[in-house]
């Protein structure tokens, strides 16, 4: 980390933290929650790494309050939560569950009067488990029935949310809930998974046009972005990258800025319907921007099933999920998206960024995480170079605010500006969350 203090940011500039329903909420038979495909999976044995479930997670539903003083001490502008489709739809269909919708209620107030912006995702992969009995997201019901339970959130909660994004990271929903089953549903479909692609999308056009005639707050959604590296310099090299950049950096964000899908892998046209386009290309006011690492790609050996090989990164430092720290990556990332859409482009707020490394409370019970400060140091100053560069960012939300059940690898990775110790949910501020602190005072 260098010693250069970090350029100023523009007033305005919406410094945040974020997490998702599922990880962190717990209380999965509170409120008449229904099932999700979430409970199901974690449930299955040898699904995750350590055996755990989100049962309890960060028991955030019953901590909230504590939870949002850390928030309010960080002194960050604005919260990113979810919501838990099934707390509010149990069955992911029907009326909303009135008891669901008082525990958002509750959150939202507390961060208004903590001076914090609420910030809501829709979705974050917790399907309501009728609804993948149903088919899921392969099924075009299932969009419309996502913009059904955004009108009955936004109802409820429009005239305090800040910000709303519908999705979030449709692409790894889509690849590893249904390509390669490594998270819930669990299904192993490779390309044949794209009609949740388009599902998704649609029903973030179905969801945007429910949230306008029920809100006059910005409306977003939140893309997972990795910048290619090309690993050998041969046609068949060249062509795997431009396969993988357009499955993984175009696929969901070509059609949302008008320009339809592109020539991606496993495109399927067959379930786009005469004016399906013009409802994915419902004008956004932010694109959230998540971004944790690039991508290595080459081509395959002969005989694979894809069109490209994922090779790592050598020469980058390394986090827990050894992934590589890159920070150039999210302003190469920041200045990709500037230049190949343009004026088309809405402003971006990047919506996720952190990194997971094994922090432990010292004999003292201090929690040192150098590591972190270095990585959002790094990416902090990227965002900043993508800025002077003309890109328009006008946010960063660290991922994440508490240490959290980190899907399919349970509780073995931690990504908070807070330790959280599990079997007795106390919460420690790392030095990490003091570094943040003090960003933001300055």
């Amino acid at each position: 980390m260098t010693t250069v203090p970090i350029p100023d940011f523009p007033a305005g500039f919406r410094w945040g933290v974020s997490t998702s329903a599922y990880q962190i909420e717990g209380a999965t038979g509170a409120d008449g929650r229904g099932p999700s495909i979430w409970d199901t999976f974690a449930h299955e044995p040898g699904r995750i790494v350590d055996g755990s479930t989100g049962d309890e997670a960060c028991d955030h539903h019953h901590r909230y309050a504590e939870d949002t003083a850390l928030l309010a001490g960080l002194g960050v502008s604005a919260y990113r939560f979810s919501i838990a489709w099934p707390r509010v739809q149990p069955t992911g269909a029907g009326p909303a569950n009135a008891a669901g919708l008082d525990f958002y209620d509750r959150l939202v107030d507390g961060l208004l009067d903590a001076g914090v912006d609420p910030v809501a995702t829709l979705f974050h992969w917790d399907l309501p488990q009728s609804l993948e009995d149903a088919g899921g997201w392969l099924n075009r019901d299932t969009a419309a029935r996502f913009a059904e339970y955004a009108d009955l959130t936004a109802a409820r909660l429009g005239d305090r949310v800040k910000l709303w994004i519908t999705l979030n990271e449709p692409f790894i929903h889509m690849t590893l809930g249904y390509g390669l089953g490594t998270h819930a549903p669990g299904r192993m479909l490779l390309f044949d998974s794209f009609p949740v692609a388009h599902h998704q999308l649609l029903g973030h056009g179905l969801a945007v046009a429910a949230l306008r005639a029920r809100t006059t707050s910005p409306v977003a959604i939140a893309n997972n972005y990795s910048p290619v590296r090309r690993i050998g310099d041969t046609d068949a090299d060249r062509a795997a990258a431009r396969a993988y950049d357009a499955l993984h950096n175009q696929l969901f964000t070509d059609p949302l800025l008008g320009r339809g899908y592109p020539d991606a892998p496993g495109f399927d046209p067959t379930v786009v319907r005469d004016g399906d386009l013009d409802v994915v290309a419902a004008p956004i006011d932010v694109l959230g921007v998540n971004y944790y690492n690039p991508t290595g790609i080459r081509a395959p050996e002969e005989g694979s099933p894809l069109p490209f090989e994922m090779v790592p990164l050598d020469g980058y430092p390394r986090t827990a999920f050894d992934w590589p720290v890159a920070p150039d990556g999210l302003r190469e990332l920041l200045g990709q998206l500037h230049e190949r859409y343009g004026d088309a482009l809405p402003p971006i707020q990047v919506t996720e960024s952190g990194c997971a490394y094994d922090d432990a409370p010292d004999a003292d019970g201090r929690v040192h995480d150098p590591e972190r400060i270095a990585y959002l140091d790094g990416h902090v100053r990227a965002v900043h170079e993508a800025m002077a560069e003309g890109v328009p960012v006008t946010g960063y939300f660290v991922w994440s605010l508490l240490d959290n059940w980190e899907w399919a690898e349970g509780f073995t990775k931690r990504f908070g500006l807070v330790h959280v110790d599990y079997p007795t949910q106390r919460r420690t501020p790392k030095s990490s969350y003091a570094w943040f602190r003090d960003l933001i005072r300055r």
